[in-house]
């Protein structure tokens, strides 16, 4: 089957749905068909040979974030070229209404469409306005996905109908395999707490996380802070205390096997997140490593970590959160109780799952000919 998945964010900017699209459409190619991917990025960056540029991105302010989109006739004829040239069975749109490759994509195609919705915002002036100027368009899509229960009732509240819910994926094995590394590794009255995501976000809750270090740090002076992530390191650290600052390491982007390695390591994951989370990918990243979670009580959050698969502190309570780190690192046999759940719970996630489930959403929408070709 000719699967053509169509991502509005810039791919040569680490995100979310970035990484579920690659990660899909590599599985698809894995499995016997054939994936591209259309997507805006930087003309000369190192893209994968199943990715094609739509065009440079531009940051806009969108969902608490920035996210790097491209718009514009010379988009839409990349895009228009791009449906011509892949003659797909299918189109699979992620996010449809975000104003990028995706609703140019959805505009042109007159195929199978499938859509997955990945934001989870119940009061969006932004989609209410669109909504009315999408709507015809929105009717060509005959499958609808979203990545949790939050996402789902987005799509409800703004779009009308239903979404079938399928998570994001995640290759169990690979991060579940990484080796620790030493550096950051804890070590007896000197424990490691991990922090990953873009550290001058302030919806990624670094500033939460480094008010509770300083209560952590008043009762276990030998814990240390390791941050991962783009962002400006140096305005994070001035933004801290001096002695949270000074028992903090910032080690800048990581690569995907770097990541798996850090989150193996570290004695506690903390994701410390304040809003705008439909999933929460790097939580099942961190079960999958084996690493203990400890996760602001955002919905979406608790939904991944389900029954004893981590624990939780109240959103943006820094002497909540501070007390809570201080009673994990007290316990080794509780973390490791944790983290043995969340190694369990992660297989759910796992792309061997998510994805044939996805081809399933795939196998309602195409004609019964292809279907059986595509499957059997």
């Amino acid at each position: 089957m000719r699967v053509g998945l169509v991502c509005p964010y810039s791919f040569d900017v680490p995100g979310g749905v970035q990484f579920h699209v690659r990660d899909l459409a590599e599985w698809l190619a894995a499995h016997g068909h054939a994936a591209q991917v259309l997507a805006p990025a930087d003309d000369d960056a190192d893209l994968p040979p199943y990715l094609t540029s739509c065009g440079r991105a531009i940051p806009v302010r969108y969902n608490g974030s920035v996210a790097r989109l491209t718009f514009g006739p010379v988009t839409a004829a990349r895009v228009n070229r791009w449906l011509a040239d892949g003659d797909f069975d299918v189109l699979h749109l992620h996010e449809p209404m975000t104003p990028s490759a995706s609703v140019l994509a959805l505009w042109a195609f007159d195929g199978p469409i499938v859509a997955t919705f990945h934001t989870a915002t119940l009061r969006s002036r932004a989609m209410s306005a669109a909504y009315p100027l999408l709507r015809p368009s929105l009717e060509k899509i005959s499958g609808r996905i979203a990545v949790s229960e939050a996402a789902r009732r987005t799509v409800i509240r703004h779009i009308g109908g239903d979404a079938v819910v399928i998570p994001n994926g995640v290759d169990v094995a690979a991060f579940a395999g990484a080796r620790p590394e030493p550096a950051w590794c804890g070590r007896p009255g000197a424990p490691t707490i991990g922090f990953l995501g873009r550290i001058d976000e302030p919806r990624k809750g670094l500033a939460v996380l480094s008010a509770a270090m300083e209560q952590v740090l008043g009762r276990m002076p030998g814990a240390r802070l390791v941050v991962a992530g783009p962002g400006d390191a140096s305005a994070a650290r001035e933004a801290m205390s001096p002695t949270v600052a000074a028992a903090s390491e910032f080690l800048g982007p990581l690569s995907d096997a770097d990541k798996a390695r850090f989150l193996h390591s570290v004695d506690l994951y903390v994701a410390p997140n304040t809003g705008g989370e439909s999933f929460g990918i790097i939580l099942v990243e961190a079960m999958a490593a084996g690493a203990p979670v400890l996760a602001s009580d955002l919905p979406a959050f608790l939904r991944v970590l389900g029954e004893g698969a981590g624990a939780s502190f109240t959103n943006e309570d820094s002497g909540a959160l501070a007390s809570e780190i201080l009673r994990l690192l007290d316990n080794d046999g509780l973390r490791v109780a944790l983290a043995a759940a969340a190694s369990v719970r992660a297989r759910d996630f796992d792309w061997s799952i998510v994805a044939n489930d996805i081809l399933a959403v795939y196998d309602t929408v195409t004609p019964p000919g292809l279907r059986s070709r595509a499957w059997n």
